[in-house]
């Protein structure tokens, strides 16, 4: 897509787009495509079995954790305590309060020491790189808001796997085959809402003129699900 996306008309692609079935609202449809990247383009799903998914009750995160629970993985998340339940409802079996536990030692008390098979950070450099401390051998770190300092890992160790996560790189170098994908992925998603396996977790639908606030509020990460802009 063109830059500049909060518009009321936008330019793409017309094979990077999917369609959106008649039991799916156009706001339910913009959801989930980082969570399906991380999970499904860049992780070996096949071969994990636990995963760790930071920020559960957020837009990505708590997609992310739906997701993975319906492939049938452990899933672990981090949310604050008032969070939990919700995290839990959207499929997480474990849920770490990040701002009184240490995310780490609980990660590795619940795996017997082991640690995790993969993680999906969504908050930041730093936090990418704490979550090289409860990656397993040959384990999995995706990313998004940032990649970790992979020299914290010494060679011939855990030997981790990095992934970043960008969805927008496939317009920025015009890949047309990764731009097709985009749609697939779409189709898959879309699917998994219509049928009602997916939740989209939105949690409000604003105007464009709400945008400036809520994108402030967002850079504050505490916000649940996902807030939705409809321009007319």
């Amino acid at each position: 897509m063109k830059k500049g996306g909060y518009a009321e008309y936008a330019v793409t692609t017309a094979h990077s787009i999917s369609r959106i079935p008649d039991a799916v609202t156009f706001e339910e449809a913009a959801a989930g495509y980082t969570a399906n990247e991380a999970l499904f383009r860049k992780l070996p799903m096949n071969h994990i079995k636990t995963i760790l998914i930071h920020g559960g009750a957020g837009g990505v995160g708590g997609v992310g954790v739906q997701f993975a629970k319906n492939a049938g993985k452990t899933v672990f998340s981090t949310a604050s305590a008032h969070n939990h339940e919700y995290v839990k409802s959207l499929g997480a079996d474990y849920v770490i309060d990040y701002r009184e536990e240490s995310v780490v030692e609980k990660v590795l008390e619940l795996t017997n020491g082991r640690g995790v098979d993969a993680v999906l950070d969504t908050v930041n450099a730093k936090n990418a790189t704490d979550s090289l401390d409860m990656i397993a051998y040959r384990g999995h770190l995706a990313h998004i808001a940032g990649a970790p300092d992979d020299t914290k890992v010494k060679p011939i160790t855990k030997v981790i796997s990095y992934h970043e996560v960008a969805l927008n790189a496939a317009h920025r170098i015009d890949d047309m085959i990764a731009q097709a994908d985009l749609a697939k992925m779409g189709d898959e998603l879309l699917a998994l809402v219509a049928e009602k396996k997916v939740a989209p977790m939105i949690e409000r639908i604003i105007s464009l003129k709400e945008m400036p606030s809520a994108l402030e509020e967002l850079s504050k990460r505490h916000v649940k699900g996902k807030i939705i802009a409809k321009i007319k």
